[in-house]
């Protein structure tokens, strides 16, 4: 570019404003500005910026009108001065419209076209971040979810979802909403349980990890309201995912929404009735990768500040000693949330048993060895409290080889 412009003056406005290069396909944005295709596409959308480079308006409209004069012109001067070295670059194809995005969610209103359309449509959003923007600005993801609910709710005796519901789980989950799109979602009073539905009764692993990671988006822009009333068969459908182990992407998402979901109302109270607490245990059990192991342990404590959550970890054979293992193995985040769950049991459901258990188990040398290393001061003082709490028991017992305090 420096070489060209030495030998040929390239008229200023040829070049785009952003990367100040010859335009190759220039489109003018709705605040007049004329740019580089490529170059303003990457600001609006890989950005994520809203406002005109030049101007500093907000950008309302997304849609880049082509600026076909404009490019012409520079196609013959390129043709004029291909002899000082210029190359003519060829037309541009015409990129994926508005009507043409609006015209197939119509189309796809119809039982004869309603697959073929939805195909269209989900070639086009896995194609580009603009397309995702685009696609959303229409309306796209209203219309997917109401095929979703029309062909999962309209059917109560469903065994399965159906191929449309499928293919437009898939084009909503891949737009990547917005958070105003994912709001406008989840506000729509059936959502969530639609969505509960396909978890339970996809034939397909990749739709109900679909579902799940939807769900997870939602959610992470919900309203307490919106989470305080969850159904127990949201939990339920939950616990199945991680049961059956669809996939890390999937695992990880249903994790990360019983973070955000537990804390609320009575929901660590739905999750640990519909036996959440054992199957993490089980999962805690065999996990080797750190950040799954340090939201396991999260939706654990989360659950065991319940009596329910603390029951059934009492309740599985290798609760509390899956647990204190974890401690110092992981990370300091996986060891702080497993000290704290030991609090909650030791504190709040530490009966004789439960005391004696912990004894055997190993749990009590893992907190003395808490209270004597260098690791956080509030971890070391639940370890602290512990110990303190339940001492006249343990002190007796020669499985004890540091000195209680």
């Amino acid at each position: 570019m420096g070489d060209l412009q030495s030998e040929v003056e390239i008229p200023r406005y040829f070049l785009c404003p952003i990367s100040l290069e010859i335009m190759k396909d220039p489109v003018t944005l709705s605040t007049g500005i004329t740019y580089d295709r490529e170059s303003i596409e990457n600001w609006l959308f890989s950005q994520k910026k809203d406002f005109c480079p030049m101007t500093k308006q907000v950008v309302v409209d997304i849609e880049l009108t082509p600026n076909h004069t404009l490019r012409r012109l520079i196609q013959s001067w390129c043709t004029l001065n291909a002899s000082s070295g210029v190359e003519r670059f060829p037309t541009p194809r015409l990129p994926i419209s508005k009507t043409e995005i609006m015209k197939l969610i119509k189309d796809s209103k119809s039982p004869q076209q309603q697959m073929m359309s939805l195909k269209r449509l989900k070639t086009i959003v896995l194609e580009n971040e603009k397309n995702k923007r685009l696609m959303e600005s229409v309306g796209a993801a209203d219309h997917l979810s109401n095929i979703i609910s029309n062909e999962i709710n309209d059917n109560n005796s469903m065994t399965s979802s159906s191929p449309a519901a499928d293919e437009a789980l898939s084009i909503l989950y891949h737009l990547k909403l917005s958070p105003t799109g994912l709001k406008s979602l989840i506000g729509k009073g059936d959502m969530v349980e639609t969505l509960t539905r396909v978890m339970q009764r996809a034939a397909g692993y990749e739709s109900r990890a679909y579902a799940v990671m939807l769900l997870k988006s939602m959610f992470e822009v919900a309203e307490p309201m919106q989470v305080t009333s969850l159904n127990p068969k949201f939990f339920m459908e939950l616990v199945n995912i991680l049961m059956d182990q669809i996939s890390q992407k999937a695992t990880k998402a249903t994790l990360k929404l019983l973070i955000s979901v537990c804390p609320w109302g009575r929901n660590r109270i739905k999750a640990a009735e519909v036996g959440a607490v054992q199957v993490l245990i089980d999962a805690l059990m065999d996990c080797t990768e750190k950040r799954t192991s340090e939201m396991i342990l999260t939706v654990l404590d989360q659950i065991c500040q319940s009596a329910e959550g603390r029951a059934e970890l009492l309740n599985h054979a290798g609760g509390l000693a899956v647990v204190s293992k974890k401690i110092f193995r992981v990370s300091s985040v996986a060891s702080e949330k497993a000290v704290r769950i030991l609090y909650s049991v030791a504190v709040f459901s530490g009966n004789t048993r439960v005391v004696q258990e912990m004894l055997e188990l190993g749990v009590v040398e893992k907190l003395l060895l808490v209270i004597q290393v260098d690791c956080g001061s509030k971890m070391k003082e639940k370890a602290r409290e512990i110990v303190k709490m339940h001492s006249r028991v343990w002190k007796k017992s020669p499985c004890v080889t540091f000195k209680l305090h």
